[in-house]
């Protein structure tokens, strides 16, 4: 069914009328900042969204800092990929495998605050311009880290660094004091149907 001029006249005016209340919000906003970013929930993305961004920052020429908590040394298909792009991404993974694989506490403390000093350095190398730590919601959740140590180095970010913080159950505060807050809600996961893990979606 084809709509009448009347019909495309008034979606004409209805988007019009959008447009012009979307200008305005738009032109309000003047504050640019260096944004603390969180992504978090039990659903799968967290890290899959982060670089993402990784990728757009890419695309207009900036220069990101990685530092992966709690993974070990996965063979994934983002890093491989962004070896293509030499010293524009600068990257560290410094766990030594999640917590209940390691079973060794000591060892996982260890790891965390050798990753913590890893992130500090690149946080105050000014051509780093965005900053992702991969799972440092988990060490964070498992004390391996301590909040109150961790939490006013990130609030006192430089100006124009952006820093992005995956894992499950970011701890209240570190959402409080976040600028965007993504919480991954699971409405249906293959796992549960018994898929694998996969080269190009799991890693």
């Amino acid at each position: 069914m084809s709509d009448t001029p009347q019909d495309s006249e008034r979606h004409k005016q209805k988007m019009a009328n959008r447009k012009a209340v979307q200008d305005a919000e738009v032109a309000g906003k003047t504050i640019e900042k260096g944004l603390l970013i969180v992504n978090t929930g039990k659903g799968k993305g967290k890290s899959t969204a982060a670089f993402g961004l990784l990728l757009r920052a890419l695309g207009r020429g900036l220069r990101i800092g990685v530092v992966q908590f709690g993974k070990g040394a996965w063979d994934t298909g983002e890093k491989k990929a962004v070896e293509a792009f030499g010293d524009q991404v600068v990257w560290h993974t410094l766990g030594e495998g999640f917590t209940w694989e390691t079973q060794d506490r000591e060892r996982d403390v260890a790891a965390a605050e050798r990753a913590w000093g890893k992130a500090q350095e690149l946080m105050d190398d000014p051509s780093i311009r965005m900053l992702i730590l991969d799972e440092l919601n988990i060490s964070l959740r498992y004390g391996h880290l301590d909040l109150a140590k961790v939490l006013p180095v990130l609030q006192a970010r430089r100006g124009d660094l952006h820093i992005v913080v995956t894992g499950r159950n970011a701890k209240p505060e570190l959402i409080e004091a976040a600028d965007l807050v993504t919480e991954m809600t699971p409405v249906k996961h293959h796992f549960d149907a018994g898929v694998k893990a996969q080269e190009g979606i799991e890693f």
